[in-house]
């Protein structure tokens, strides 16, 4: 049975009781001993272009201190640490997250899961709303329900139902008509609300669509109950702003789970709102954190909620939070077909005519003017851009910022850059930007991409990793989550193999080694936080953040990478998880 123990109390209770806190049941593990020798695996360093593999490695008062022959640590610390035996296991660095939405993690946690397999039972619409119906009933469901006023499921796809279509308002009318019901795309760059939500937000024939989305209409001009881009983050944005501090914390708290049993012991949260960062920055003053958590808020949010001493521009945490930076989204998703294309989709989606390319999220002088803030403030910005015209408006404002403003080591990061484009890659080098890829697409979404998004030869290009690699550009490989899980091992598999649901290799040529995919989620990841010389190998001085493998990612089928098994996570020497 696995067992997470991470060390975590809701901040109700650290609150309120603080003078009892020490009483409070906690699932720490507190007989971790301050140095430890493991040896007796295959400990890879992820040190240099091929592999290499230590005999043993100590930590000690959570950084390492010794790597080498296990004879050597033995004859230096047997007696003064505890020893571990690998038993033929695998141990390396601890993953770090170069792209996910953190907190949501947490939320959508707590909300009804309408994934479909195989992480979820959301194969049709049917599934969906006796999910929903099941769910409203459950702790969970009431306890959102009381807390939110709304039933809120997250994760159904329209390219994975029956139906190949999104459920509507009067599908979500059987699972309430006394209450708003409201569900996520699994982009979350879409959803649909019942009758009554539409009531409750008072949307209509006669409401326009909000300036960076679009609601969704029948043949009459009645809204369907589908809400793209603006116009659902209009309804998610304020039910969020209803979170309490009991809340956020049992957020944080499951957030914490599933990073932690994925061995990412790094955490990013990518599009943070004012309320979350609230959250975060409470979390942190309370010592919640046992991983650490890097937090870029929204800056078209405004920037006067990051105030002057949150960001640090040596990079340095805070009980183990930090703002890196800001996050700039330009356009939505290609597989709910928002993302902002140069060239028009394979298969229109439902009321599009024409040559429908999707759309930006503002205009370019806006973007221009973003961007330049965070280079003038010398602030780290990651930016989602998943199609080729919203990544031209993005390689145009850093041109023109870094002309601009003297920020000569800015590590810019292209977020997802699904349908990057050849000729964009050198635009790339050129002005020394980084690149996070989401390769996870190829098993998600790639016969979608094929059939239905971008049609061949585009859907083979999709994130192109070997040809960024290729070119020089620091690549990590993320998983978005909670659009996906944030299961490592699953984007390690789509990095290295690229193999769609269905089984077809998409884009043969863009696949990276099993040893490069494994750099994305280490020192490549560490490099594009700042944190190369802390975090992403296996290095004396460096912290004794580890994950243990049950098998070698190197030395098994690389088609059986997704079947390996997290069997420990270890965040500066303490163990948070154990399988």
């Amino acid at each position: 049975m696995k067992k997470i123990i991470l060390a975590i109390l809701l901040i109700a209770v650290i609150l309120s009781c603080k003078e009892n806190a020490k009483d409070e049941p906690t699932s720490i593990d507190t007989v971790a001993t301050n140095s430890a020798i493991y040896f007796g695996g295959d400990i890879l360093t992820m040190e240099g272009e091929t592999p290499n593999y230590a005999e043993a490695v100590v930590q000690e008062n959570g950084k390492i201190v010794f790597i080498g022959s296990k004879t050597e640590a033995l004859k230096k610390y047997q007696g003064k640490a505890k020893e571990i035996d690998l038993k033929g296991k695998t141990m390396l660095p601890a993953f770090l997250d170069s792209h996910g939405h953190f907190f949501n993690v947490g939320f959508t946690a707590l909300c009804a899961n309408l994934l479909p397999p195989p992480d979820g039972p959301g194969k049709n619409i049917e599934a969906v709303v006796n999910t929903l119906i099941t769910y409203k009933d459950s702790e969970d469901g009431k306890y959102i329900q009381d807390k939110m006023g709304w039933i809120i499921g997250s994760g159904y796809d329209d390219s994975q139902l029956e139906e190949m279509n999104h459920p509507k308002a009067t599908d979500l009318d059987r699972v309430s008509t006394e209450f708003p019901v409201v569900i996520i795309h699994q982009s979350g760059h879409l959803g649909v609300t019942n009758t009554k939500g539409l009531e409750m937000l008072n949307i209509t024939k006669d409401t326009k669509d909000p300036e960076g989305g679009v609601i969704r209409r029948d043949k009459n001009g009645n809204p369907n109950g589908v809400l793209e881009e603006a116009a659902i983050f209009n309804v998610l944005f304020p039910i969020l702003a209803k979170m309490d501090d009991e809340m956020a914390m049992k957020f944080l708290k499951k957030g914490q789970e599933e990073y932690a049993k994925n061995g990412y012991l790094t955490a990013q949260d990518g599009r943070t709102t004012p309320e979350q960062l609230t959250a975060l920055k409470a979390g942190a003053d309370n010592d919640v954190f046992v991983m650490d958590v890097v937090a870029y808020p929204d800056i078209a949010l405004g920037t006067d909620y990051i105030a002057q001493d949150d960001y640090s521009p040596s990079h340095n945490y805070k009980n183990k939070f930090r703002i890196g930076g800001v996050k700039l989204t330009l356009d939505g998703s290609p597989q709910g077909k928002t993302a902002f294309l140069s060239k028009c989709y394979h298969v229109n989606p439902e009321g599009r005519d024409g040559c429908y390319k999707g759309y930006a999220v503002m205009e370019d002088s806006t973007v221009t003017n973003l961007v330049s803030t965070a280079f003038k403030n010398k602030w780290q910005i990651i930016c989602h851009s998943n199609g080729d015209a919203a990544i031209d408006q993005y390689i145009q404002a850093v041109d023109k910022a870094e002309k601009e403003y003297d920020y000569p080591d800015h590590r810019t990061v292209l977020i997802h850059g699904q349908t990057l484009r050849k000729d964009q890659i050198p635009e790339l080098v050129r002005l020394k930007m980084y690149a996070s890829l989401f390769p996870m697409h190829t098993f998600y979404w790639g016969d979608w991409h094929v059939e239905s998004v971008l049609g061949e030869p585009r859907a083979s290009y999709i994130s192109p990793t070997r040809d960024v690699l290729d070119a020089g550009i620091n690549l990590t490989s993320h998983h978005d989550a909670p659009v996906t899980f944030p299961k490592s091992m699953r984007v390690l598999d789509a990095t290295v193999n690229r193999v769609t649901r269905s089984g077809k290799v998409l884009g043969p040529d863009q696949r990276l080694t099993p040893y490069e995919g494994l750099k994305t989620l280490t020192i490549w990841a560490a490099k594009q936080y700042f944190e190369e010389n802390s975090k992403g190998t296996l290095a004396e001085g460096k912290l004794a953040d580890f994950v243990i493998l049950d098998k070698n990612p190197l030395k098994i089928d690389p088609l059986k990478i997704n079947e390996i098994t997290i069997v420990e996570s270890i965040k500066e020497g303490k163990t948070i998880y154990k399988n």
